[in-house]
């Protein structure tokens, strides 16, 4: 009986840095999206310079995620969760301080490998130490933090950087950082490390993390002769680190997944998918409501937390339910609205009222909140046990390199209407068109991803069948 309480108290100590964890890493994103415009006036940044704050951060969790998860799965994850702490808190307080450009950006990249590298370890924790049949239930509950950090995230954002500059919220993400650090040293017991002993692979680590910088940046300079080049190269290097993976005794990646069980790849692709459609929203609404609309940073964020709260109250709802219904299912129907949403917000213009703009949102809020932890349930319980670790690594870089390709899409678009010249009056109309095209070809990006959701639930029920 003692251990049976002894075991459910440790459980719960893991959720809540796990949800810890996800609250914290969405916050600073949130809330440095909705002070772009105020961070872009102070350095004269332009269009697609501004698109890069929130894309090198991402780019930087990409780099390290699958690397630095095998590291863990060797080492210990909750070693490498720890020092992706102590890096998450150096690089707020280096934010904080920030008086140019590279300074910050070199912030917000330290910040997204220290994310990165905690966000692999307290998911794969978490799903180790809950049960199949409460599963569901503790994802949801963890992925809840990540939209509550995402609600409260613009809101707070902006209310911090109206009264106290932008650089307040660097040092609150430092504060909260500390707290949980504390937290880790305090509570966390114990130690997981399934693969001790195993090889670290360091030719597939060094060629996937320049690969996918290489693809990233190349990405985001088309459709110039050097973005061109460097795109290429990055898909080589992928295509290399494939082959690589696919040979190596010792792989970071295991791809066997990919070719051997149809539910994982589609319900990953599915995601992958979705988050390209979905993530430059708040982007692409945070600088329309103060550009177009003129209001100020706390008004923006009031009005983009809307979306959040209704992801925070669903998501541990349809956490709950994909323990008893069909998780694909209860996935799905996330994704539709998705659609919906995004519908909607191809016919915003300078004349939109801000209620339909609050609807669009509700719609997108609810989708998020229905499709996220279900997805992830459905993820995770398509592999066995000794693959959990794997699946969440993967999980993060779909969901990761969704959002880079999200904020990518975004880039190319700004470069080809607006080009080098900062968001002023006289280029309101060309920006407009660009949120309407990026909003048109991220509908299109939700709908094939409905599809891939759907063929992952028929492929489940067939497997079952």
């Amino acid at each position: 009986m003692k251990n049976d309480s002894s075991t459910a108290v440790k459980r719960y100590i893991i959720l809540i840095i796990s949800t810890a964890t996800s609250f914290i890493m969405p916050f600073l994103v949130a809330a440095i999206n909705v002070s772009i415009p105020t961070i872009g006036r102070e350095f004269a940044m332009e269009a697609w310079v501004m698109a890069w704050v929130g894309t090198i951060y991402f780019l930087s969790i990409a780099m390290v995620q699958v690397p630095f998860g095998r590291l863990a799965d060797i080492y210990g994850r909750k070693k490498l969760f720890i020092i992706g702490l102590l890096v998450t808190i150096l690089a707020s307080f280096l934010g904080a301080v920030a008086n140019s450009v590279p300074m910050l950006f070199i912030s917000l990249a330290l910040m997204g490998a220290g994310s990165g590298i905690m966000f692999n370890n307290s998911i794969s924790i978490l799903t180790s130490v809950f049960p199949a049949d409460r599963r569901g239930r503790a994802l949801g509950i963890s992925t809840a933090g990540t939209y509550a950090g995402l609600s409260m995230g613009p809101f707070i954002g902006g209310t911090l950087t109206g009264a106290f500059g932008w650089q307040s919220i660097f040092i609150l993400s430092g504060i909260m950082s500390v707290v949980l650090l504390a937290l880790v040293f305090y509570a966390l017991k114990g130690e997981w490390r399934e693969a001790a002993g195993e090889r670290f692979d360091y030719v597939g680590s060094i060629t996937y993390a320049i690969s996918i910088a290489l693809f990233m940046y190349g990405f985001s300079s088309l459709p110039s002769i050097l973005g061109v080049v460097l795109f290429l190269l990055g898909v080589m290097g992928l295509i290399f680190f494939a082959r690589w993976e696919s040979r190596t005794v010792s792989p970071i990646f295991n791809l066997s997944l990919f070719r051997e069980n149809r539910v994982f790849f589609f319900s990953n692709l599915a995601i992958f998918i979705s988050y390209i459609a979905i993530f430059a929203i708040s982007f692409l609404l945070s600088l329309y409501l103060q550009y177009i609309k003129g209001l100020s940073p706390q008004m923006a964020g009031l009005i983009l937390i809307t979306a959040s709260v209704l992801m925070a109250i669903m998501t541990p709802i349809s956490g709950r339910v994909s323990d008893r219904i069909e998780p694909r299912l209860v996935a799905s129907v996330g994704m539709a609205l998705n659609c919906v949403a995004l519908l909607l917000l191809i016919f915003v213009n300078d004349s939109t009222a801000l209620w339909f703009i609050m609807v669009a949102l509700a719609i997108n809020g609810l989708g998020i909140g229905i499709f996220a932890s279900p997805n992830t349930n459905a993820i995770m319980g398509s592999v066995d046990k000794k693959f959990l670790g794997v699946a969440a690594g993967t999980l993060g870089t779909m969901r990761t390199a969704g959002m880079m390709v999200s904020m990518g899409i975004m880039m190319i678009i700004f470069s080809l209407y607006i080009g080098q010249a900062e968001i002023t009056p006289e280029y309101y109309p060309q920006f407009l068109t660009s949120i309407r095209t990026g909003f048109i070809i991220f509908t299109v990006f939700s709908i094939f991803g409905l599809f891939c959701q759907m063929v992952a639930r028929n492929a489940d029920r067939a497997l079952r069948s």
